[in-house]
């Protein structure tokens, strides 16, 4: 089945080690690399490497670009393989950087705001979503400056009837609105996440899944998962409230692991599975993600190790 992913607010995700971090001094650093980053195209390279992009157009990248780095995002999402859509934009696209360092296995990202977006470009990105039909949308990310805070809310409403199943991963406003506007196939906020949209502190699992259970019924989302970090994650679905403690592996980033926890949840209900099985692989993922330095996101015999160990929970 087709699955669109859409990035509002890409980037130029860079990592690098350094020995330490110092305020004022050169800080000298090694092992760079540079990848396609944003929330949707994290989930589309997690689907690609999980092998849903075999055929063109099984997943297609579409993303806002502008500027001397949106030439170098498009060479990057090429050097992927991946099947990209872009919007193009007067400003630059924005560059992040993630920083370990050695000496207390410590990780520094920083991220920038991103560009400043005209309503003729968030238009034709919405135009060109809007038309979507039969598949999956994955929204994932923040907006930029300049979109309006409903937009993801718009682009669900107008796929409500086109039999698109919608993903929304986001945050703050965008992700309140999205939850209003309802019918969302899943949504993935962090615990932290959740809290800010409800308005309240969560003590624990079962006070995460009794919240976002409420969701499951009101229409909001038909699953709902938060993941918890090392706690582990939790799933509100028709069925009920699932929870999964966390598997205890050697942390190397936290870069793009929800991006990864989406990716795999997507891979897991492709292939067929329920909402159960499709956690599975979205812990799976997620936590395998946290396993690869810097940008380097999930790798499929990673994933594949982890899920056989969540059998054993």
């Amino acid at each position: 089945m087709r699955v669109a992913t859409l990035t509002m607010n890409p980037a130029i995700d860079g990592a690098c080690e350094a020995e330490a971090v110092f305020p004022t001094h050169k800080i000298r650093t090694h092992n760079e690399r540079y990848d396609p980053g944003g929330g949707g195209i994290n989930v589309a390279r997690v689907l690609a490497r999980m092998g849903h992009a075999s055929s063109l157009g099984a997943v297609e990248v579409i993303y806002l670009a502008g500027g001397a780095t949106g030439a170098l995002l498009d060479e990057l999402l090429d050097q992927h393989g991946l099947d990209r859509h872009r919007i193009a934009i007067h400003d630059h696209t924005r560059q992040s950087l993630a920083v370990y360092e050695r000496s207390s296995g410590k990780e520094f990202r920083f991220v920038p705001d991103g560009p400043l977006v005209d309503e003729a470009e968030w238009q034709a990105a919405f135009d060109h979503v809007a038309g979507l039909e039969h598949g999956w949308l994955v929204a994932s990310g923040s907006l930029p400056r300049g979109v309006p805070v409903d937009f993801y809310a718009r682009v669900a409403a107008a796929l409500a009837a086109r039999d698109v199943r919608v993903v929304v991963d986001t945050s703050g406003p965008a992700l309140a609105a999205a939850l209003d506007q309802g019918g969302l196939y899943l949504v993935k906020p962090s615990q932290g996440e959740f809290e800010a949209l409800i308005g309240r502190k969560l003590p624990d699992a079962q006070a995460v899944g009794e919240a976002a259970m409420e969701m499951v019924r009101s229409g909001k989302a038909a699953h709902v998962a938060v993941s918890m970090g090392h706690e582990g994650a939790v799933l509100a679905h028709a069925g009920g409230v699932i929870v999964r403690s966390a598997l205890d592996v050697p942390v190397k980033s936290a870069t793009g692991a929800g991006d990864s926890f989406v990716g795999g949840m997507v891979h897991g209900f492709l292939c067929g599975e329920d909402a159960a099985g499709a956690f599975r692989w979205g812990m799976a993922a997620g936590t395998a993600a946290v396993m690869s330095p810097g940008t380097d996101l999930c790798h499929p015999e990673a994933v594949r190790r982890m899920w056989l160990a969540l059998g054993d929970r």
